[in-house]
């Protein structure tokens, strides 16, 4: 058996990928996941424009409840049959007038491009790092990871409001934030995966063979060592939405008006106590489903590379 590079060693074991397509194709756990993934990047990019009113301007009806679930039907024949003038407030409206589901099919632009930003700005520098720990072990690199070690013995929402407090909370500030707060995680996978890889006879004998180490760490030893952090990558952006959330919750985040699930919550728990549930209990469910989502394709696919 020959290894990547060609030398005598242990060939690596093939993925069987029709195998596994067919596996996942199977799971419905997974193919919700997808469905919520797409639904959720799709809105990210076109949310603003579908939207049957302006999630930035009063609509005049104030604090308007949803029309009773067994009304939709006949709602959604008049509207696309054009008998309405106006489309329906299927989530109602909040207190400024604002058509709620107008703000929460906007909201993923925000949340999403934050949330995906520092999901993979950390996955980028993380898997960087954690290379380098891994493959060249010095006093450099053991400072490096005591350095991931105080990172990450603080609460990630407490040292994200931190930074945001003091970078200020425009989206590339918060997009950074983000970064910093997940990047140890990745560090560690990859540095784990990285060491378990070294000890491998591909790496040995591609050694004996003349090649440079930064060229096997690179062509060889890190896409060998991808699968855990690109399998964390997908539960990190669901981490990252709520993390998005709760800082706009708490009034560290994105700034109103803009539409952003966190700080619709915020805003609408107020008239909780005047039984005016709609306006936080929508974004709050949009949240959980669109989190529920990615942990399903992360974790469904974890699961198949343990088998494998």
């Amino acid at each position: 058996m020959t290894d990547l590079t060609g030398a005598p060693g242990a060939a690596l074991p093939a993925v069987d990928r029709r195998g596994l397509l067919a596996r996942l194709r199977s799971d419905r756990f997974f193919l919700v996941g997808v469905v919520i993934v797409f639904l959720s990047l799709f809105l990210a990019a076109f949310g603003p424009l579908i939207s049957p009113y302006d999630p930035l301007r009063s609509t005049g009806e104030i604090s308007t409840p949803p029309p009773p679930i067994e009304t939709w039907p006949r709602l959604l024949y008049e509207t696309v049959s054009g008998q309405r003038e106006a489309p329906p407030h299927w989530f109602g409206t909040d207190q400024s007038g604002l058509d709620v589901f107008s703000r929460v099919i906007s909201a993923p632009r925000a949340d999403m491009t934050i949330a995906l930003g520092g999901a993979l700005i950390s996955l980028v520098i993380g898997t960087f790092l954690g290379l380098l720990a891994g493959f060249y072990r010095n006093w450099a690199t053991e400072f490096m990871m005591r350095i991931s070690d105080v990172l990450q013995s603080f609460p990630v929402f407490i040292t994200a409001m931190i930074l945001v407090a003091l970078s200020g909370r425009q989206t590339g500030n918060l997009v950074l934030a983000l970064a910093l707060v997940y990047t140890p995680i990745f560090v560690r996978l990859t540095r784990a995966e990285v060491m378990a890889q070294s000890s491998r006879g591909y790496v040995q004998a591609a050694l004996a063979v003349g090649n440079s180490r930064w060229t096997i760490a690179i062509k060889h030893v890190l896409p060998n060592s991808l699968v855990p952090s690109l399998v964390q990558m997908s539960v990190t952006v669901g981490f990252a939405i709520i993390l998005t959330a709760g800082l706009s919750f708490v009034g560290a985040g994105v700034r109103p008006p803009t539409p952003e699930w966190g700080s619709m919550i915020s805003i609408g728990a107020q008239q909780l106590i005047l039984g005016e549930w709609w306006p936080s209990v929508f974004p709050g469910v949009a949240i959980s489903l669109t989190v529920l989502g990615y942990a399903f394709v992360g974790h469904t696919i974890e699961a198949e590379f343990r088998e494998t």
